[in-house]
């Protein structure tokens, strides 16, 4: 009598992805007040209560939480099942959800995606830039970028684009002005361009030399939460910005921008994208996989 059928499940799990009756409702195709009876009558039938329903939202109970973390991955799997079939139809379709950062958007996954639609023309792929480190099985994402060192050990990580080096940089009247720092510590005596993450911490400047690492906690009165913009600053002579060295290399080429501490920058393995494990990855995801690896073999 308890037992709930998948389109029961479904129902639940629209609303606990959501956590919207409204955009629950949209994605099954029924209306916000079907859905509530819907939900109402699962509720019953289980006798426990599942959803918190409050004028601030939705959110799950505890037997809410529970259900979800132990069916979801369930439904997954038979998602991934059905994908599979997709090898049988010819060239694999589907659509592919990855989380990554601005600078890892625009420096690696951007340039290997254009390749991969272009070989993959029934496969649509959605990128969303947030500097924000994701729970990418929360956020309903396939994959997410990032350096290794952030990523946690549950997860399989295959690298994905060049080594990356950083660059410290300044603009020429800035330099001119102040010099150029001759070790890492030395830039107490500079404003630097101090870069804060979306959780509020503020990131320190890594450098490495003959073996020795070393990290500075720089000091300087601007503030940013962008790369792109820290490079901006940096052209108009706010400080000194430790960049990635593809950002500014053009700068640095025109002239615009003047490279210190170069022999302090060594190189880094770079990005890595990640993906949970499973038994069976959904179609679109395998055949990014194996066309990032097959990028990386060439």
């Amino acid at each position: 009598m308890r037992r709930l059928r998948p389109a029961d499940l479904s129902v639940f799990l629209a609303i606990a992805e959501h956590r919207s009756f409204r955009k629950a409702a949209i994605e099954l195709g029924v209306t916000p007040s079907a859905l509530s009876h819907s939900l109402r009558a699962i509720e019953e039938r289980l006798d426990v209560r599942l959803v918190n329903r409050t004028t601030r939202g939705v959110g799950l109970t505890e037997a809410g939480e529970r259900l979800y973390a132990r069916v979801r991955p369930a439904f997954l799997d038979i998602d991934a099942a059905l994908d599979d079939l997709d090898t049988f139809r010819g060239k694999p379709y589907g659509k592919l959800k990855i989380n990554a950062p601005r600078a890892a958007a625009k420096l690696v996954l951007l340039p290997v995606v254009a390749r991969f639609l272009a070989a993959y023309p029934n496969i649509e792929v959605e990128v969303v830039v947030d500097d924000a480190l994701v729970d990418v099985v929360a956020g309903g994402f396939d994959a997410g970028i990032r350096f290794g060192e952030s990523i946690a050990a549950d997860m399989i990580a295959v690298p994905i684009g060049p080594r990356h080096a950083f660059a410290v940089v300044g603009s020429p009247g800035y330099i001119e002005r102040h010099g150029r720092p001759r070790t890492p510590h030395d830039l107490k005596n500079y404003a630097c361009i101090r870069y804060r993450f979306a959780g509020g911490t503020f990131y320190s400047w890594e450098f490495e030399r003959g073996g020795m690492d070393v990290k500075i906690e720089v000091q300087g009165p601007l503030v940013l939460g962008d790369q792109d913009v820290m490079l901006d600053a940096a052209l108009g002579g706010a400080g000194l910005a430790y960049l990635f060295e593809e950002q500014a290399r053009q700068a640095i080429a025109a002239g615009k921008l003047v490279r210190v501490l170069e022999d302090w920058c060594p190189t880094y393995p770079g990005f890595f994208l990640y993906y949970p494990s499973r038994r069976q990855l959904p179609t679109a995801l395998r055949a990014f996989l194996d066309f990032v690896k097959a990028e990386k073999n060439v």
